[in-house]
């Protein structure tokens, strides 16, 4: 009876860790695991018209206009804010800025290739065997050497007498504000 008691007492405490550790929203490091936006809640489809004659109908085109939506990619814009007009290329009021940012070149198919130093990267860095076996997402563990500390920079920067723009308040400030 009491082997039965502390299996009972085991599996109850074992539930309630791993239950502890499931809080908190983290679905922007999940992108692809979604079905992703509905296009249609963004741009509303036009209504289907039918023709006089099924012959009227033009030849399909894959990837091109069709009778619904002859400048889909326009519409999508306009939809989102934009303007269709601007669209393509860099705008005149922006040249100096790529300019400047592309001064040292610019690396065709860097989205890729920093894709697969990514995927490289965190192959390498997959976590503890119970974090892989409950899939426990180490994310922020894997990248943890490479990231800024916002405040120590900040002071950093205002140390030299450069002007810098607010940022956030630290984790702690924050709870110290909401303790009042």
């Amino acid at each position: 009876m009491r082997a039965v008691t502390g299996k009972a007492i085991l599996a109850v405490a074992m539930m309630l860790a791993l239950s502890a550790c499931g809080g908190g929203n983290r679905s922007l490091m999940n992108l692809t695991s979604g079905d992703g936006p509905d296009e249609f809640a963004i741009v509303p489809p036009k209504a289907l018209e039918m023709p006089d004659t099924l012959a009227d109908l033009p030849a399909p085109t894959p990837g091109g206009a069709n009778r619904s939506d002859p400048q889909p990619t326009s519409d999508a814009i306009v939809a989102l804010g934009g303007q269709p007009s601007a669209a393509g290329g860099i705008p005149s009021g922006d040249g100096a800025l790529y300019a400047h940012a592309a001064r040292f070149g610019v690396e065709s198919g860097i989205r890729d290739a920093l894709a697969a130093e990514d995927l490289e990267f965190r192959s390498d860095n997959q976590g503890r065997v119970l974090e892989r076996l409950f899939n426990v997402n180490v994310y922020y563990r894997a990248y943890r050497k490479q990231s800024l500390d916002q405040e120590a920079e900040l002071a950093r920067w205002r140390k030299a007498g450069v002007k810098t723009p607010s940022a956030p308040p630290s984790a702690e400030a924050q709870d110290a504000w909401q303790d009042q």
